[in-house]
């Protein structure tokens, strides 16, 4: 297979999906103490090209089964799934040549170097010597003075810059990143983002599942939240924040108050640790200079305020807790409150 993606990404019609799924299942069969685990439950997913696309979820949620569907890893149990247009099942070679995959564990010779493990990865996809980007990935990773050590005497973070370096020797149009910044410091994480989203700007699709909602929030286009094998919501980065109609009013008082005062009793007010009161209110049903003078008619005195918006993890955190009220009604099991009721599904659907 001589650099068998060049002749994928040189087509003279690109795909309009770097990554698709038609009714994915995935089923592990169950053994003496362990029940039969259905990980993927007919997911549908069209990720677009050139999208920097989010699979969130929670532990256990299929994010990893899916990806290892695409990676080659693990045999789907039913559904069709393509790379770059070109199906898995028919010409699995090809396909596989359309996609980089940086895993989770770090899984490398540790008596190599950084230089001859990317040259041996490069072998494997018959990537010939005079088109191999070695040196100028260990560059753009950060690795070139550790070109010649061995891997075993890299730090933690330079082993994951180089897992990256590894999904990208054969040129692949699409790179998925599977939690790739778990144990890398603050400073490698910016300089891995940066060189991501260079690669993206190059017309790379990025896919990427990730822990660290803010780096979600950040860099995102779409995202989609996956729990217990479906997709409870997909969509772009700024209708996701939508799905919860709330605001915050945080009002720093001049003097510390021990319960929020009398008149809030319609919205969900909270005293915060640091003493500030925090204000949940719906968009139309409350304003804030209509709860300003509830505030000031119980006597309190008003040092700072500000509003909040929710962020990513209210969202992921109300969708997921209500496709788990959901299951546990349809199992007959009563379920506490949930914090958001608007659980539109939609085509997509992630690991």
């Amino acid at each position: 297979m001589v650099n068998t993606f060049m002749s994928i990404a040189s087509s003279t019609s690109l795909p309009e999906f770097a990554l698709e799924a038609y009714g994915l299942k995935k089923t592990y069969p169950g053994g003496k103490s362990a029940p039969v685990k259905e990980a993927l439950k007919g997911v549908d997913l069209q990720i677009p090209r050139g999208s920097i696309f989010g699979l969130l979820g929670p532990n256990g949620a299929g994010k990893s089964t899916f990806i290892n569907i695409f990676a080659g890893l693990v045999r789907k149990s039913e559904g069709q799934a393509k790379i770059w247009s070109v199906d898995i099942d028919i010409d699995p070679r090809r396909a596989r040549a359309g996609i980089g995959v940086v895993p989770q564990e770090l899984n490398m010779d540790v008596f190599f170097t950084p230089f001859e493990t990317l040259e041996l990865m490069a072998g494997f996809y018959g990537v010939p010597r005079a088109e191999r980007r070695s040196e100028e990935i260990l560059k753009a990773m950060g690795l070139e003075d550790k070109r010649n050590a061995y891997v075993r005497q890299l730090s933690g973070g330079m082993k994951r810059r180089l897992l990256v370096g590894k999904a990208l020797v054969h040129n692949p149009p699409v790179l998925v990143l599977d939690e790739p910044t778990a144990g890398v410091d603050i400073e490698l994480r910016r300089q891995l983002w940066g060189y991501v989203a260079e690669l993206n700007r190059q017309g790379v699709t990025i896919v990427l599942t990730t822990h660290y909602l803010e780096e979600a929030q950040e860099l995102c286009d779409q995202i989609a939240i996956i729990n217990h094998g479906e997709v409870v919501a997909c969509e772009s980065k700024t209708e996701l924040l939508r799905r919860l109609d709330t605001k915050t009013l945080v009002i720093d008082p001049v003097e510390p108050l021990d319960r929020a005062p009398a008149g809030f009793e319609s919205q969900e007010a909270e005293i915060r640790p640091d003493g500030s009161l925090a204000i949940t209110y719906k968009h139309g049903e409350a304003s804030v200079a209509a709860m300003i003078e509830i505030y000031r008619a119980s006597g309190a005195r008003i040092a700072d305020l500000r509003t909040e918006e929710p962020d990513l993890e209210d969202v992921f955190l109300a969708l997921t807790r209500q496709a788990d009220s959901g299951k546990a009604r349809r199992n007959g099991v009563e379920t506490g409150r949930r914090r958001d009721d608007s659980g539109d599904d939609c085509s997509f659907d992630p690991d």
